[in-house]
């Protein structure tokens, strides 16, 4: 299932973290490097912490699937299926307040519901003692500008969460 990979990407960050962020794979820089978040979509992301007011240092990053599809392409089914107990594990470990999920197939994946990124993002949901915020994936605000505001709208609920936990 991992054929074609360089690196295992598990996780990065400060593992007593209040929010964690999750994405839904790695990319190309990510598998180079075997750390997270490290491409251009990881170099917004680090922007719009910034520009929140939120270190990196103090979260923690990961993915729903630990390894790089095929062309990038979205993870399939089997390897979600494969890859969630880690990730699973992961939150259990890390214990964060907040969790942030970015881009529709985390967000599906974590709260297992369907819908569009437009009609589940903005809205807070509760997992437990766990406070469940979406948003578009930073390669969508990459891809189309038009993403920008509503990252950053919800980031700000994020912030307020975060901040309260």
């Amino acid at each position: 299932m991992a054929g074609g990979r360089t690196n295992v990407v598990f996780g990065a960050g400060n593992p007593n973290a209040r929010l964690m962020f999750i994405g839904e794979a790695p990319g190309r820089d990510e598998d180079i490097q075997g750390v997270p978040f490290v491409g251009r979509s990881g170099q917004l992301l680090n922007k719009i912490l910034e520009a929140a007011g939120i270190e990196r240092d103090d979260v923690y990053i990961a993915n729903i699937i630990k390894c790089r599809p095929p062309n990038n392409r979205t993870p399939l089914t089997n390897e979600i299926e494969a890859c969630i107990p880690y990730l699973g594990r992961q939150v259990a470990l890390i214990a964060p307040r907040v969790i942030c999920t970015l881009g529709l197939p985390a967000t599906q994946t974590l709260l297992g519901i369907r819908g569009s990124m437009g009609s589940l993002r903005g809205k807070m949901y509760v997992e437990g003692d766990v406070k469940v915020i979406p948003t578009y994936h930073p390669a969508a605000a990459l891809r189309d500008p038009k993403y920008k505001r509503p990252i950053w709208d919800d980031i700000q609920l994020i912030k307020r969460e975060y901040v309260k936990a």
